[in-house]
């Protein structure tokens, strides 16, 4: 396992390409990441996450040009994805086609995130592909905050740990947009925050 600074984006990126696992801080909370092609890779994140397999991971893309490359984006999903993305904030769309079985909820939906953060975007670009980023912790525990936090917890079953520590300390919230929106869990972007979003839309 090996220790990188967020300067060697590259070398961590060369172990995301090879199907390796790491963990990176992000503007919420640690996450860990492994390219979403990659069934190997995908099988190890369950492992480790320790959750079900029929619980999708987040798809986390490099650039706003990449949600409508993987997911059906409608007026509502438009409206709020320029509001809020990047940013602390995971939107639930209609999947399509050429995403991999297990990226895909039994219902034909994925979710998508953007990070604000320019580490995080440097990394999956340099890396060229989306990666499945759920937060850095067994299922059922609390999300790490440090690299160090990270290193006893799960040291042992990762490739390589960026150093650093999470921005809010905050998972990010998450809504699923179809015909409306639902908000799936709340964070920093608060229930208010997105109804205003919605009722400029309506005006």
């Amino acid at each position: 396992m090996e220790i990188l600074e967020k300067s060697q984006y590259k070398k961590a990126s060369k172990i995301l390409q090879n199907g390796g696992l790491i963990a990176f801080p992000t503007e919420t909370v640690y996450g860990l990441g492994v390219i979403f092609d990659n069934e190997q890779s995908y099988e190890r994140l369950i492992n480790v996450k320790r959750r079900p397999p029929e619980k999708p991971f987040t798809l986390m893309c490099g650039s706003l040009d990449d949600i409508k490359k993987y997911a059906y984006v409608n007026e509502l999903a438009q409206k709020l994805i320029d509001a809020f993305m990047p940013g602390q904030f995971t939107i639930i769309l209609k999947a399509k086609e050429n995403l991999p079985r297990w990226v895909v909820s039994k219902e034909g939906n994925v979710g998508i995130r953007i990070s604000d953060d320019k580490f995080v975007q440097n990394l999956i670009i340099e890396t060229g592909k989306p990666l499945l980023v759920p937060s850095a912790n067994r299922s059922g525990e609390n999300p790490c905050h440090t690299s160090n936090e990270v290193k006893d917890s799960l040291g042992n079953d990762l490739d390589a740990i960026i150093i650093g520590e999470s921005v809010s300390n905050i998972p990010s919230t998450i809504v699923f947009v179809d015909d409306s929106v639902h908000i799936i869990r709340l964070g920093e972007i608060s229930e208010s925050d997105i109804k205003n979003v919605i009722k400029e839309k309506n005006n």
